[in-house]
């Protein structure tokens, strides 16, 4: 991937009100592979059951989607994301989403996502769409 490409999508990320709101990090960044990571903040994050909420995790699933997308270097956007949650993570974890790129065509992408916490737990995995619409980013 471009280096310009690579620190223009870091860059927006740390612009980005949404992840700065949930204290996301993208810590790395390859051509069809991102990782971006989130601490569980029990104060704003809990559900009703005061466990996480599912809305916390899909946003880092989101997040890791987003900027594996952009490693194209066309606008791309999400078609379907199917989430399946399988454990809750503890009070305090620092949560870890690993967006991989497994096949993608001029227009279309597929990606396996999997949300990890610090200790390797599975906290979730999610299979997403996206479409290229061929547009230029517009922070570049």
């Amino acid at each position: 991937m471009d280096e310009i490409l690579k620190e223009a999508i870091f860059r927006q990320v740390e612009r980005e009100p949404f992840a700065q709101a949930l204290k996301m990090t993208l810590i790395q960044l390859e051509d069809g592979f991102s990782a971006v990571e989130m601490p569980y903040d029990a104060e704003v994050m809990n559900n009703m059951f005061g466990r996480a909420h599912g809305g916390a995790i899909f946003s880092l699933i989101d997040e890791a989607f987003e900027t594996v997308c952009q490693t194209v270097g066309s606008v791309t956007v999400a078609l379907n994301v199917a989430v399946n949650y399988v454990a809750s993570p503890e009070f305090g974890a620092r949560l870890r989403a690993e967006a991989r790129e497994v096949n993608s065509t001029r227009r279309t992408a597929s990606y396996d996502i999997k949300v990890h916490d610090q200790d390797g737990v599975l906290i979730a995995v999610c299979q997403a769409l996206a479409y290229r619409t061929g547009k230029p980013l517009p922070f570049l």
